[in-house]
């Protein structure tokens, strides 16, 4: 078997492309990154390299002290990453004291992990936390509509929370926790990333103003649809906005309630407020 047989590999790669297709990379827009198990490593362990060299991460993850990672490179583009999986996209291993990391696969033609690796390590090791090693994808992307979003509601987790769940009647359910917005901020440092983190420490989806959206998954299919529905809320809502200034009908918070009980899903009060 060779390493791009591997699963994890394989689904790795076609969310990326999957993301491309959907036009929220351009040029080398986004990254994607993959906390790997230890039956991931086992099953690759002989392709991997730790020859190379051990650089600073620019913070410090210590619950991360150890662990495998499959994440994107820096200046890549995910158009790219189905073609040249071994040239866009890399294996990392994290050392025992959580500050630096180790290129051990990928990134053939030179080249480092995503910018925004501060960010994703940060949100793993939050979100491995919260969530008792379940989450294990982080995702970065710049959707358009989410993006439009921020340039006309308040930049407000309940403002944009009602919003988005007021689109779609699944919202609610795909995201109950709601989410978190974060105001603009120079991207690919420690100051976005900690603020990031502490919006994970609650929510599965941060949205960048101006910029985009980060999202937390169990594994890349619940990523990736988590993207999906804020991203078609978002449109939905770019769409009414154009056609009208006010909505003349809406999901209500009693309608809110109503869907909670349902799909017994607990969607806090704070945004079921009345307008």
């Amino acid at each position: 078997m060779g390493i791009m047989d591997a699963n994890f590999i394989q689904r790795f790669v076609r969310m990326a492309h999957d993301g491309w297709v959907q036009g929220w990379h351009e040029k080398n827009g986004g990254n994607l990154s993959y906390r790997m198990t230890d039956e991931d490593v086992a099953l690759i362990h002989n392709y991997l390299h730790t020859d190379g060299a051990w650089i600073e991460i620019g913070t410090t993850v210590p619950d991360l002290a150890g662990e495998f990672f499959l994440v994107t490179g820096s200046g890549k583009f995910f158009r790219n990453v189905m073609a040249e999986p071994d040239d866009n996209i890399c294996i990392i291993q994290v050392d025992d004291s959580g500050s630096k990391y180790q290129v051990q696969w990928g990134l053939v033609n030179g080249g480092r992990p995503t910018s925004e690796l501060p960010s994703h390590l940060m949100n793993h090791e939050v979100k491995k936390k919260v969530s008792d090693g379940r989450v294990r994808v982080i995702y970065h992307a710049h959707p358009a509509n989410v993006i439009a979003m921020t340039f006309v509601l308040p930049l407000e987790d309940e403002v944009f929370t009602r919003e988005l769940w007021e689109m779609a009647s699944e919202c609610s359910v795909v995201f109950p926790g709601g989410v978190g917005v974060i105001p603009w901020m120079v991207p690919g440092g420690r100051d976005i990333a900690v603020a990031t983190m502490e919006r994970m420490k609650r929510y599965d989806v941060a949205i960048w103003a101006h910029h985009g959206m980060f999202c937390a998954g169990e594994n890349f299919d619940a990523a990736f649809g988590l993207m999906h529905t804020v991203e078609k809320a978002a449109e939905i809502y770019v769409k009414v906005r154009s056609m009208v200034p006010e909505k003349r009908q809406t999901i209500t918070p009693d309608n809110l309630r109503a869907i909670s009980d349902q799909f017994n899903v607990t969607l806090p009060e704070r945004f079921l407020y009345e307008k």
